[in-house]
């Protein structure tokens, strides 16, 4: 079985466990192969969870799952220094975050103090703990959910940990079929075995870096960001960092489309999802693609 088939595999296995969300699944992939860390905003019981665990199990990821809440300490998330009196010295003991998959459940309801500690893992792959640097396990793939920002004892997120987020994703509802189905299936409990080892992950990842990019298709893109810096009504115009995000994504997901090489097809199929929560105010709600939508047909008309 050669990587792609895996990967097709993986995501067949998935469309199993969470009905009628096939875009969704593969946009998730597709952050995954590029090293990026996901945000899932929605209401509750849409099945972030649910995915989350799923992708974990097929690729046998070590997986942990941190409930936030307002209460939360930094601490509770990476770890703390404690004094061993045996002895007689301090020694760290690791928390949650180090892990391959984390699963940060409600993220806005910690306190901006408990969400800013995720910052340096995220960006740098790594924690830094009374003066020590810990690195954190390879791969390393956060995937957080949000619940809506007019719901109670939610907090918001500041620009910077948005930032930090490759991609931005909604789950929705299920259709009316998938959701009967269901029901009809709610005791069955699905069995998920690995498709993918670790290492083999690690190595996809290399290739997907690998894929071609041409001179058109990075022009494509430098349209994408640069129209979103002279728009002048986006409140926050799309960084270099963003530009690597999209770049990386546009990647992966040739990838999955089994090409060598990115397509302009391929950056106008991941830009919403890489851009939308950059360009947006923190403390806006679950928000709408309609006018980046609008965006990428402006710009997509003269490559016609």
């Amino acid at each position: 079985m050669t990587n792609k088939s895996e990967i097709s595999e993986i995501i067949y296995q998935l469309n199993n466990v969470l009905l009628d969300k096939s875009l969704v699944i593969k946009l998730t992939m597709t952050c995954l192969l590029a090293r990026g860390h996901l945000l899932l905003e929605d209401l509750p019981g849409m099945g972030k969870t649910t995915l989350a665990s799923a992708v974990a199990q097929l690729i046998g990821l070590d997986y942990k799952r941190v409930q936030f809440t307002s209460d939360m300490l930094p601490a509770d998330l990476i770890g703390m220094s404690i004094f061993d009196q045996n002895k007689k010295e301090f020694s760290f003991k690791e928390g949650p975050v180090f892990t391959q998959l984390l699963l940060a459940d409600e993220i806005n309801r910690g306190s901006s103090r408990t969400q800013s500690a995720l910052l340096e893992a995220m960006a740098e792959y790594q924690v830094s703990v009374d003066k020590i640097t810990y690195k954190l396990p390879q791969p390393f793939f956060v995937i957080a959910t949000q619940n809506p920002q007019d719901q109670s004892g939610t907090f918001v997120l500041p620009e910077s940990e948005l930032d930090r987020f490759t991609m931005r994703l909604e789950i929705g509802y299920p259709s009316r079929e998938a959701e009967k189905l269901m029901l009809q299936n709610a005791l069955q409990k699905v069995e998920l075995k690995p498709i993918l080892s670790v290492k083999r992950l690690l190595e996809i990842q290399n290739e997907v870096d690998q894929v071609k990019v041409s001179d058109t298709a990075m022009n494509y893109l430098l349209d994408l960001v640069t129209t979103s810096r002279n728009a002048g009504k986006i409140p926050n115009p799309l960084s270099p960092r963003a530009s690597k995000a999209l770049l990386a994504c546009a990647r992966a997901w040739a990838y999955i489309e089994q090409r060598s090489y990115v397509l302009p097809d391929d950056l106008q199929a991941v830009f919403p999802y890489v851009a939308e929560h950059r360009m947006r105010r923190g403390i806006g709600a679950i928000g709408s693609n309609n006018s980046l939508s609008r965006m990428i047909l402006e710009i997509a008309e003269p490559l016609k």
